[in-house]
C-alpha cells in the first residue's frame, strides 16, 4: 500500500518543486547580472586575476621598456596627490653635487684635496629635477656606444682641441668618435694592452679587475673589457670638462675621484692590476703615500703599470722641461718605494715600466717598513690616507698566496671567495653564500620575466645600491652590461668578497650625492636599500639622487618590505616616474614585494625651468 502511495505523492509535488527551482535560478541570474555591472567585488577581482594569469610573459603592461627619444608629457595621475618635484634650473644639467666647482674652489688645494668629495649640507641639496640637455637621446647600444657619443648628451669640445694629436676624442657632425687613442698610446689602445699582454697573463682569465687612475676618457678600460677584464676608471672634475662623463656614456665604468687626502673607496687587495698612463699623479710625494694606496687596493701577484713621465725620461725631458737630474732622482725614489712594498720590477722597455706585488712578504727584502696599525683596513670612508704599508695577510709557507688564491675568471664568479671561505666575512659561510647565489639566479629569472630588455644592450651601465655578496650581478654577468655593485657604509663590509668574484664595486653612503654624473645609469637595483636607510636620511633625497644618476626611460627596480615601498612609491609619483607594484616571485602572502619604475623621458627648456629652491 505504501508503494502505491508514494508514486502519487510524488506526483502532487512535482509543480511546486520545479517553481521554486527555477525561482532560485532567475534569482541568482539576476544576482550575477549586478556583479557583472560593476558593482560586484567578487567577479571584479576574479576577472583581474584571470586577466594576470594570461599575462605570462610578465612584461609589465603599464610600463614601456623601449628607448623613444621623444618627450613625453607628464601624465597628471588620478590616484591620490603626492608632492611634485619641478625641474631644476637648465644650469644643473650635469650637475654633480659632491663635486661642484664653486665649492672645490672653497678647499685647500694641497694634496689635492679641494678635488675630493665636498657634499653640501642638508639646507643647500636640491630639491628638484635634474633636467637632461635639449636634444638629448639614448646613448648608441654597446659595442658601438665604446666609439661613438651624442654630441647632444654631452656638448663639451674642449678635448677634441686639447687632446688633437693624442686621439682621444674627435668631433664629427653630431657625434663624438673615439678613435682608441691616449697620452702614451696615441697608436691605440690595442697596441698597448698587446704590449702589456706579453708581461702580463691579461688573456687566460687571471687578470680580472684593473684600476685605472687618471682615466682620461677611459680608452684604456674600454679596450680592456675585449680581454674581458673590467677596469674601475677614475678622473677629477677638472679643467678637462667631462671626462669621467664621457666614459660612462661609451658604457666604460668610472666615477669622478682623485688620489688626495683620503682613502680610494674600495677594499684591500681588490684589483688585479693598477695603470697610471700619464696620469700626473706625484708618486713621490709625502714619503710615497699614493704608492702606499695603491698597494693597499692591489691584490698579491698583482702588476702596476707606470707609462709616463719619469719612464723613458731620456727621450722626454726636454718635452717635459725638466731636467735629466731631476726625472732620474724621481724614478730612482719610485723603485725604491717599489722594493719597500714588496714589488718586483718585471719590464721596462720605451715609456712602461711593469712591476709585480708579491704574493706573500716572506721573500720581501724589506730594510725598515712602517705598517698601518688599524686591523680594518675596509673602514675607509673618509678617512686619511696615511703614509704607512698596509701588511699582507699572513701565510704558512712562501709558495701560499697572501689573503687566498682566485681561480682564474669566469671560475672565480662563483667558486667561495677566499674572505668568505677563510671566515673573514661576519654572518656569512661558504654554506650561506651558495645559498645566495641560488636566491639572485631565481630573482634575476623573475626580473627577465618582468622585462625581457634586462640582459640585452638595452641596460648597458647597472648599479646595485646595496650590493650585499654581489650575488645579482653574478646572475647577471654578460659582455653586455656591467654592474657597478655598491655597498652602503652602513652595511656589513663584503666588498673585498664581491672583487674577488671578478666584479667591481665601491663604497658609498646614500645620505649623500654619487660620484658621477647625471645620466650615467640605465637601471638602478634596489634591494633592501630604503629599509637599511629609513632611519638615517629621508627617502626623498635618496630617490632625488637616484633621479639624477639614472637616464631617461632607465629602469629602477625596488625589493623591500611593503610599508617601505609604499613611501617610496609616493614620493616617486611626484619625480615623473612610471611606477607598478608586483608581488614576491613565491606569492602574494610574501612581504616583500617588486616595485618597478620607468623614468620618464624629458628635456630642460624654457617651459621646465624653475628656481632651485622648489
Amino acid at each position: 500500500m505504501a508503494s502505491k502511495l508514494h508514486p502519487s505523492n510524488s506526483r502532487g509535488r512535482s509543480p511546486v518543486s520545479i517553481f521554486i527551482v527555477l525561482g532560485l535560478c532567475c534569482f541568482f541570474y539576476l544576482l550575477g547580472v549586478w556583479q557583472r555591472s560593476g558593482f560586484g567585488k567578487g567577479d571584479g577581482y576574479a576577472i583581474e586575476m584571470n586577466k594576470q594569469q594570461t599575462e605570462c610573459n610578465n612584461i609589465v603592461p603599464s610600463l614601456n621598456f623601449e628607448s623613444h627619444h621623444n618627450f613625453v608629457a607628464t601624465v597628471d595621475s588620478s590616484g591620490p596627490k603626492a608632492k611634485v618635484f619641478k625641474p631644476c634650473d637648465v644650469k644643473y644639467t650635469d650637475y654633480t653635487p659632491c663635486q661642484e666647482q664653486d665649492r672645490a674652489m672653497t678647499f685647500p688645494r694641497e694634496n689635492m684635496i679641494y678635488r675630493e668629495r665636498h657634499c653640501p649640507p642638508q639646507e643647500e641639496k636640491l630639491h628638484c629635477l635634474i633636467p637632461a640637455p635639449v636634444g638629448y637621446t639614448s646613448p648608441f647600444p654597446w659595442p658601438k656606444s665604446r666609439d661613438y657619443v651624442y654630441y647632444a648628451n654631452v656638448p663639451f669640445k674642449s678635448l677634441t682641441v686639447e687632446k688633437a694629436n693624442q686621439n682621444w676624442v674627435q668631433y664629427q657632425g653630431n657625434v663624438f668618435k673615439f678613435p682608441g687613442g691616449g697620452t702614451m698610446f696615441p697608436q691605440g689602445a690595442d697596441a698597448y694592452i698587446d704590449e702589456l699582454a706579453s708581461v702580463i697573463p691579461i688573456a687566460d682569465g687571471s687578470v680580472r679587475t684593473a684600476l685605472d687612475t687618471g682615466c682620461g676618457v677611459a680608452s684604456w678600460g674600454a679596450y680592456m673589457l675585449k680581454k674581458n677584464v673590467v677596469t674601475m676608471s677614475f678622473a677629477p672634475r677638472d679643467n678637462h670638462e667631462a671626462q669621467v662623463q664621457f666614459a660612462l656614456e661609451r658604457g666604460v665604468p668610472a666615477i669622478i675621484a682623485v688620489l688626495g687626502s683620503i682613502q680610494l673607496p674600495y677594499p684591500s687587495r681588490a684589483f688585479d692590476i693598477a695603470q697610471c698612463s700619464r696620469c700626473l699623479i706625484p708618486w713621490t710625494a709625502n714619503d710615497g703615500m699614493y704608492l702606499m694606496e695603491v698597494d693597499r687596493v692591489l691584490r698579491p701577484g698583482g702588476y702596476w703599470i707606470l707609462s709616463g713621465p719619469p719612464i723613458n725620461w731620456k727621450t722626454y725631458y726636454r718635452t717635459w722641461k725638466r731636467t735629466k737630474e731631476d726625472l732620474k732622482a724621481e724614478q730612482s725614489r719610485i723603485e725604491e718605494l717599489a722594493e719597500q712594498l714588496c714589488w718586483e720590477k718585471k719590464y721596462e722597455k720605451g715609456d712602461i715600466a711593469i712591476f709585480r706585488k708579491k704574493l706573500n712578504d716572506k721573500s720581501c727584502k724589506r730594510k725598515s717598513a712602517n705598517y698601518c696599525q688599524s686591523s680594518e683596513t675596509d673602514d675607509i670612508w673618509y678617512k686619511k690616507m696615511e703614509t704607512c704599508i698596509t701588511p699582507y695577510p699572513e701565510v704558512k709557507s712562501a709558495n701560499q698566496v697572501a689573503g687566498g688564491e682566485l681561480k682564474k675568471f669566469p671560475a672565480r664568479l662563483f667558486d667561495v671567495p677566499p674572505r668568505v671561505a677563510n671566515g673573514n666575512v661576519p654572518g656569512v659561510t661558504s654554506e650561506s653564500y651558495e645559498e645566495d647565489n641560488k636566491l639572485w639566479k631565481k630573482h634575476v629569472k623573475e626580473y627577465k620575466r618582468i622585462s625581457r630588455l634586462l640582459g640585452t644592450t638595452r641596460y648597458r651601465n647597472i648599479m646595485d645600491m646595496n650590493a650585499g655578496l654581489g650575488g645579482f650581478a653574478a646572475a647577471l654577468e654578460s659582455s653586455k652590461l656591467w654592474v657597478m655593485n655598491v655597498v652602503p657604509t652602513i652595511a656589513p663590509k663584503t666588498l673585498g668578497a664581491i672583487f674577488e668574484r671578478g666584479l667591481i664595486g665601491i663604497y658609498h653612503d646614500w645620505c649623500e650625492g654619487f660620484s658621477t654624473y647625471p645620466r650615467t645609469y640605465d637601471l638602478i637595483h634596489a634591494n633592501g636599500a630604503f629599509k637599511l636607510y629609513q632611519d638615517k636620511c629621508e627617502f626623498e633625497d635618496i630617490l632625488l639622487e637616484m633621479d639624477r644618476i639614472l637616464r631617461p626611460e632607465g629602469l629602477v627596480i625596488f625589493r623591500d618590505e611593503v610599508e617601505v615601498l609604499n613611501k617610496v612609491m609616493k614620493i616617486a609619483s611626484g619625480m615623473r616616474w612610471d611606477t607598478k607594484m608586483m608581488d614576491h616571485e613565491d606569492g602574494p602572502l610574501v612581504p616583500e614585494k617588486i616595485l618597478v619604475a620607468v623614468k620618464q623621458y624629458w628635456v630642460g627648456g624654457a617651459a621646465n625651468n624653475t628656481s632651485n629652491d622648489e
